[in-house]
């Protein structure tokens, strides 16, 4: 697996590309699964006070690729519409991050993770220019869509990093 440096080099580096923004897709997807299997102690452990534990961090992983998935599938079926933002702390309250089984989450993020590669390879270059307005962001693009969902990923990575190396 490439390590976070690498990953931000290779963002950098080939940005705006679509086999290489699907090629970091798959690496994130790939080490963002490993850390479902770790154990339940280190599920616990956080990248800072007061911040999510790796547990929630994954959860709201599967949550919010499916959040950007139904964006880019509605960029492309219906540009230019408000797409409104989601309440990620308010999810993960209700929605009880802290109980919610890892294995749905892994299987949600794995299955959604794989339609936005699919629709990377298909729609980026051709359709990338589509915008769309978000509510709290203003107009966006539909590569800076799919961009988002590697960007995100990778923040969350780090800090799983982090959380891991904290004793």
């Amino acid at each position: 697996m490439l390590s976070i440096l690498s990953f931000k080099y290779y963002i950098h580096t080939f940005k705006h590309t679509q086999m290489s923004l699907s090629a970091l897709l798959e690496q994130t997807k790939q080490q963002t699964l490993s850390y479902y299997e770790l154990p339940e102690e280190a599920l616990h452990k956080t990248y800072g006070e007061g911040k999510w534990n790796i547990r929630q961090i994954l959860v709201h992983l599967a949550d919010a690729e499916s959040v950007l998935y139904g964006r880019i599938r509605r960029v492309i079926s219906e540009p230019r519409q408000v797409i409104w933002a989601f309440q990620q702390d308010a999810w993960a309250e209700n929605l009880q991050y802290e109980q919610y089984p890892l294995a749905l989450s892994k299987n949600v993020y794995a299955a959604v993770r794989d339609n936005i590669i699919y629709l990377t390879e298909k729609y980026y270059l051709s359709h990338g220019t589509k915008e769309f307005v978000h509510s709290e962001t203003g107009v966006r693009t539909l590569k800076d869509e799919f961009d988002k969902v590697a960007h995100h990923n990778l923040n969350h990575l780090r800090q799983i990093e982090v959380a891991l190396k904290r004793a």
